[in-house]
C-alpha cells in the first residue's frame, strides 16, 4: 500500500464510496416511485475507480464522464443536493433541471459533464489537455469511458492525437463487462482494451476495478507522468455494476445469482474495510460513523430535491446562448 495514503486520505476515499453507493442506491429506489424523469444508469458497484482516478486529481483538473457519470460527478465534489434536484430535474439542480442524469456536470469543479454520446469524452478532454499543455500548467485531463466507448472512433482517434501531441491526458477504460447487454469477450477484438495502448505509443495498465488502493496506485502513476510532461496513459479498470444497463433492464444476459455474488465477495466498500481494518489503519467505529454520517446526507438530499421547484416556462431559454454583456 502506498504510504501517500494517510489516515486523512483513507477516510476521504471511503466516504467518497459510501457517498457514490449510497446514493445510486437511493437513485435506485426514487426512480421506481416514477418521479424522475428520463433515463438513469447507476454507478454502483464501480466507484473504487472514480475514487482511485479522481482522488489524484484538483479542482483545476478537468474530467469528461459518460452516461454513467453519477459516481464521477460525486467524486470530483458535486454537491448530491444539486446532483439529485438535477436528476429529479428541478431548477435547483446544478443544471437548472435541464441536463439531468446524463447530461449533469459542473465546469467550476473542472466536470465537464456525464455524456450521452457514447465515447464522446475523449475529444473533450484533448481539448481540455492541450489547453493546458499550450498554457504552461500542469493540469491534467480525464476521459473516462466504457468497453462499448471503447470500439468508437471518437475514443480510437483521441488516443491517438494525444499521443501525437503528447498531452497531458489519461484515458480511464471502465471495463464492466457488458456494455449495454452485450458481453465485452464478443465485441472487442483485444482480450483487453489496455492492450491498445501499444498501437498508439502510450503506457497501458490492467487493474481490479473491485480494489482501490491498485486503482489509486495506477492512477497516481498516470497523473504523475502526464503532470511532469510525460504524456497520455490507458488505464483498463475491469469492474462490476450492480445494476442493470439502465433503470428498467431486466439483465436477463447475466447469469444466476451474479450480481449476489460480486456483492458478497468483490464489493470495493467491503474489501476496502477489510484492509484497512486488518492493518489497524482504521477502525469499525469511524467506518460505522461515515455510514451514518452519508446516509444522513443523501436523505437531505432526496427531500431537498423533492420539494425543489420545478423549472418554468420562462426559464425554456436561458442558458441557451452565451452572454457577453
Amino acid at each position: 500500500m502506498t504510504t501517500e495514503l494517510n489516515k486523512e486520505l483513507l477516510l476521504r476515499a471511503y466516504r467518497m464510496m459510501r457517498r457514490i453507493r449510497d446514493f445510486e442506491e437511493r437513485v435506485h429506489v426514487e426512480f421506481a416511485t416514477g418521479e424522475i424523469p428520463g433515463f438513469v444508469h447507476l454507478y454502483a458497484g464501480e466507484e473504487a475507480s472514480a475514487t482511485g482516478v479522481i482522488l489524484h486529481l484538483r479542482k483545476e483538473d478537468y474530467v469528461a464522464s459518460t452516461h454513467r457519470g453519477h459516481g464521477h460527478c460525486i467524486a470530483k465534489g458535486m454537491a448530491l443536493r444539486s446532483m439529485m434536484a438535477e436528476i429529479y430535474g428541478k431548477k435547483s439542480g446544478i443544471c437548472g433541471g435541464k441536463g439531468g442524469s446524463m447530461h449533469v456536470a459542473d465546469l467550476d469543479l473542472g466536470m465537464m459533464g456525464a455524456n450521452g454520446i457514447v465515447g464522446g469524452g475523449g475529444p473533450l478532454i484533448c481539448g481540455a489537455a492541450l489547453a493546458a499543455k499550450i498554457k504552461r500548467t500542469d493540469n491534467v485531463a480525464i476521459c473516462f469511458f466504457g468497453d462499448g466507448g471503447s470500439n468508437q472512433g471518437t475514443i480510437l482517434e483521441s488516443l491517438n492525437l494525444s499521443s501525437v501531441l503528447q498531452l497531458p491526458a489519461i484515458f480511464v477504460a471502465e471495463n464492466n463487462g457488458y456494455a449495454e447487454s452485450t458481453a465485452s469477450r464478443w465485441a472487442v477484438a483485444t482480450g483487453n482494451i489496455a492492450d491498445r495502448g501499444a498501437g498508439f505509443g502510450m503506457p497501458a495498465a490492467i487493474v481490479d476495478g473491485h480494489d482501490f488502493f491498485a486503482v489509486y496506485e495506477a492512477a497516481g502513476e498516470a497523473v504523475q507522468r502526464a503532470r511532469s510532461g510525460g504524456g497520455p496513459s490507458l488505464i483498463e479498470v475491469k469492474v462490476n455494476r450492480y445494476f442493470g444497463h439502465f433503470e428498467g433492464d431486466q439483465q436477463t444476459y447475466r447469469g444466476p445469482d451474479e450480481v449476489k455474488k460480486l456483492r458478497e465477495t468483490k464489493d470495493c466498500l467491503l474489501l476496502f474495510r477489510g484492509t484497512v481494518t486488518k492493518q489497524n489503519l482504521l477502525t469499525d467505529k469511524e467506518l460505522d460513523q461515515i455510514d451514518e454520517e452519508v446516509k444522513n446526507e443523501v436523505e437531505d438530499a432526496v427531500a431537498f430535491a423533492k420539494q425543489a421547484p420545478k423549472p418554468q416556462a420562462s426559464d425554456l431559454l436561458t442558458d441557451v446562448y452565451v452572454a457577453y454583456a
